[in-house]
Order: C-alpha cells, then structure tokens, then sequence
C-alpha cells in the first residue's frame, strides 16, 4: 500500500464543500488524489441525482463530479448541476480543464458557474511548449476571468501549489465567476507539437478499440471464473458440516441460511464469483484510464455506438457486467451523467453474468446442442441493440451529439499510484456496497422460498408459456432465473445438470425458454443495485420495460422458430 495514500475519514458536515467540475480526463481524480491524499467516499450530491466522488481532507469536502463528455451534457448536465444553484451547502466551485485546450473547455464550463465563488486549476502544465511560463499566462487568464487560476501537473503537485489551493478555497470572501461568460484570451498555453505514436495511430481504429476493450475483459473474465472453480469445491467442503447443523434447524433459520437460497449455502458463490471478477476489472479499466488509452477507445467507437444512445465508457461498463452485473452498475458513475441510464439499462439487459452464462451454456449442453451457445450470445447482442436503439433518448443518438475530449490524446505510462486508488475505491465499493445487497437479496429469496410464494408464481404463469410455444414446466425457470440467474439452470436441468427435465423438443423452444429466463427481469442483486444507484422510479421503470421487450423479443424468437424448423 501507498504510505502517501490513507484511507479516508469522515469529516464533520460542516467542513466546507468544495466541487470541482471539469471535462472528461482532464485530470480531476488525480488532482483531488494528489491534494488529499485520500480515497472518494461515494455520495449522490444533495438536490439532484448526480453520483459524486467526496475527498474529505483537512477541514474541507472535495466533491468530485462526474465528467463531462458529450455535447449531450451541455443540455442534461444543467438540470444536474442546477442544485449548484442557490445551495448551500457548495462553498465554492473549482474549474479544471487542460491547460492546452483551455479556452475551448471553460468556454463549456463557464456557464454553469456564473455567479459562485471558485477559481480555476488548469492540468498538464508539464505539456506545454518550451519557453512558455505557466504562470505568467495563468496570470493573464485570471485578469480575463477574474478568479485565481492555478497551472500544474496533476501527478505532482508541490507543496506550495497545494498551499495556495488550498488557500483559494478557503477564502470566504474570494472572487466569483462573472454573470456572463468573458471573451478569453487566445495563444496562451500553447503545448508542443508532436509526432503520432503507432500505438496511438492503431487505437484510433474502431476494431483494434473493439479488441482492446473485449480481448481483455474476456480473458479477465475467464480467469476470474476459472479462479473460482478452483477454489469452489474446497470452500463448499469446508461449509458442509456447517450447512448440515443448519439443516437441523427450526425451518425458517434453517431456510435463512441454508437451503437453495440462504446465506451460508450462497457464500461461495457471493465471494467467489464476484470479487475476483471486480478486482480484475478494476485493475484493468484503472490502468486504461491511467494510461488515456480509455478515451482513445470512446473516441474510436464513439460513432459507431451513438446510433444505440451509449458510448465507449458506456461499453466498457457493459462488457464488466458479463463478469458481475452489481460492480457494473456501481461503476457506471463514471459513465457520461446522459448516458447513465442507458448505460444501466445496457448492463441490466445484455450483460450475461458469471452466473447466468455458465447456466445458460448448461442447459444448452444438457439438451444436446452445445453450438447454440454461439447462437444465444449472438442473439442477445443484436437485440440489446435493437432494444437500446429504440428506448435510449434522442438526444443522445443525435449525430450532433458528438465528443468533448480531444481528438488525439497521447498515450503515457501508468500512475501505479492512481490504479492503486481505483482498485482500492472500487473494492471498498463491493464490500460497504454491492455485499450487503447480496446478503439481502439472499434472505429475501430464502424467505419467498419457505413461504412457497416462488413455487406459486410458477403454477400461475404455466398458462402463460403457451404463448411463447413452451410446456407449462419452463415457468419456473422463468420464475428462478429473475430471482438468481443460474435459476434458469435449476429450472430447466435435472438434479445432476445433465438433461433437460422440460419437455423442450426442437432448438427454438429451447433458446427461447434460455433468453426469457435470463433477459425477463435483472436479478434481484441487481435490481436491488439499481435501486439503490439510480432511485427506485427508474428502476421500476427500467423492470417494466425489460419485460416488455424480453417477451416481445421471445415471442419473435419462438415463432420464428415454429415456423422455419
């Protein structure tokens, strides 16, 4: 561990509030790292729905908002933002921007500040074209906006520059922003020519930016499983006789913790198959961030995703979701504030988890058609598209709607020190967030279970199979796979996983009853997530949707299938 990296601490409510807004990867998260020395605390900023990052450091709260990508944002961003407005709770607003591209991104930023006490910190100073002083054009720029501006290097930032920071931010009787937005002064900060890197030439590609963001996540996918196969039989080993004087019981604690659904059966599941996917990820998505390569990949893939209202960030954050959807829709606060909900949306609909994949892939091998796993996975992705290009908002498939990074971003080597502080956030994120929602979800199946409410619900929608040309039998695979996704498995295999224990006859029935099962509803962790990331309304809301779609998209498939067998 880092000895320059604590952990962070709760400071009073009191402290002053100090939000930072800038672009996408001008460097907000290194900067706030660098002058605090510690780890977010994850916060939704009070009057809005925005997902902020909290450094709480010396007397003052940092709030990391979540940058700004799209042009989309310059509209959606100012309902988020407008709780800025009047509250206050904000003591003062820091704009960052790069220091090279400065006039076009407080140009963006200005607006959003007018009238708020703050200054501006402007990034990668150390780029800059020999011969220019940082300071002296800092000083030019301030006489224009009429706020302190800082130029710096957000890996290292020294001990006087985070003086005078901080100095700037505690000054209750600073300068504020102008009510109207200044014309700004141009040639400053000019940044030295350079000559393109192969690499980034080939990153520039949308299929070599396809296979750096899939390549990867599935091998850090496949890994992860393969790591908790490995340890999977052991732990269960070492649970049995526990789960054995568990089963001795009364029924209900007996239920709570042992049985199909509790607590103590469920944990190897809920500890294997999950952190070791979201430390992987983790790894990977802060190393390709810290190198810049993710922008490079959203820039490549920018237009070939924005017909579907989701960009790269957004695709990496759905790729993440085959591993773990929870960890997945955590990390989507880092997607583009416009394009959060589809980005969860994306995740909840087309991202076949460690859970549900393996299951799926089981009963496709129980049923004698193992090449149809190709078939599923082919499906699914071509109606998570069709399905995304029709729900997402118009805003956000505009062809207006284009980036606000830079075109061509240089690729550097890693800050170790910042991966490190992703990891670290994203892992405290599982345990203080994402766990306590599996052992919920674990009770609150174990208990529908005793009560009989699961076997109920599959005696009621029998009927409703015939609708989608299945047996009455596949409803409870319907009803387990919205529960936990390798219910679909439970519903459909014998005890031994070995052949189908539903009358599925021909390959149509038996794809369709795999992608109702698994595409109906998110699982309740997930929906749970959800809930708690995006509040309750959108999340009913996203359920209602789902279902529509899924059946649809099931009924298509079904006959379909009926017809050209």
């Amino acid at each position: 561990m880092n000895p320059s990296i604590s952990l962070p601490v709760r400071e009073a409510v009191s402290a002053p509030r100090i939000v930072v807004l800038g672009l996408e990867s001008v460097g907000k998260t290194q900067l706030l790292g660098s002058l605090t020395g510690r780890l977010a605390l994850p916060e939704n900023f009070r009057g809005s729905t925005l997902a902020c990052e909290t450094y709480p450091h010396e007397g003052l709260r940092w709030t990391d908002t979540p940058g700004l990508y799209r042009e989309s944002e310059t509209a959606t961003g100012l309902s988020a933002l407008a709780a800025l407005k009047g509250n206050s709770s904000v003591d003062a607003v820091v704009l960052v921007a790069r220091a090279g591209e400065a006039a076009s991104g407080l140009a963006t930023l200005l607006p959003l500040v007018a009238g708020r006490r703050g200054f501006v910190v402007l990034t990668f100073a150390d780029h800059l074209k020999a011969g220019v002083d940082p300071k002296a054009d800092a000083a030019v720029l301030s006489r224009a906006i009429g706020v302190p501006v800082f130029a710096l290097d957000a890996r290292r930032v020294g001990s006087p520059m985070r003086e005078a920071i901080r100095e700037a931010a505690l000054r209750e009787d600073g300068p504020r922003f102008p009510a109207e937005p200044p014309r700004l002064p141009s040639g400053l900060f000019a940044i030295a020519p350079r000559r393109s890197k192969l690499a980034e030439r080939v990153t520039s590609n949308p299929f070599a930016a396809l296979g750096l963001l899939f390549l990867p996540a599935g091998v850090a996918v496949v890994n992860a499983n393969r790591f908790a196969d490995w340890l999977y039989e052991p732990l269960s080993a070492l649970l049995k006789p526990l789960l054995a004087r568990i089963g001795t019981w009364p029924d209900l604690p007996a239920a709570l913790f042992g049985g199909d659904y509790g607590l103590v059966a469920m944990f190897p599941f809920l500890l294997l198959y999950a952190a070791p996917t979201i430390l992987a990820f983790s790894a990977l998505l802060a190393i390709y961030k810290s190198t810049g390569l993710i922008d490079r990949i959203s820039v490549a893939l920018h237009p070939w995703l924005r017909p579907f209202g989701i960009g790269g960030r957004d695709l990496v954050r759905v790729v993440m979701g085959f591993g773990c959807n929870v960890p997945a829709v955590v990390a989507s606060r880092a997607c583009a504030s416009c394009s959060r909900g589809a980005c969860v949306s994306a995740i909840s609909f087309g991202s076949a988890c460690s859970y549900q994949l393996p299951a799926t892939l089981a009963v496709f091998a129980g049923a004698g058609m193992g090449g149809m796993g190709f078939i599923y996975l082919a499906v699914l992705a071509a109606t998570t598209l069709i399905y995304l290009r029709f729900t997402t908002p118009k805003a956000l498939r505009l062809a207006t709607n284009g980036l606000l990074l830079p075109d061509a971003d240089a690729l550097h080597a890693p800050s170790w020190r910042a991966v490190w502080r992703e990891m670290a956030g994203t892992l405290r994120q599982f345990v203080f967030m994402a766990l306590p929602v599996f052992v919920a979800i674990c009770f609150v199946a174990a208990t529908l279970s005793w009560l009989g409410v699961l076997d109920w619900l599959a005696v009621a929608l029998a009927p409703v199979m015939a609708c989608f040309n299945l047996p009455g039998e596949a409803a409870t695979a319907v009803v387990l796979g919205s529960i936990r996704k390798d219910g679909l498995a439970i519903g459909l295999l014998d005890s031994d996983w070995e052949a189908l224990k539903v009358g599925l006859e021909t390959p149509a029935q038996v794809l369709t009853a795999v992608y109702l099962a698994g595409v109906l509803l998110p699982c309740l962790v997930t929906l749970l997530a959800i809930g708690r990331e995006m509040r309750w309304r959108f999340a009913a809301k996203l359920c209602a949707r789902q279902m529509a779609w899924a059946a649809g998209f099931s009924f298509a498939i079904a006959w379909l299938g009926a017809l050209f067998r």
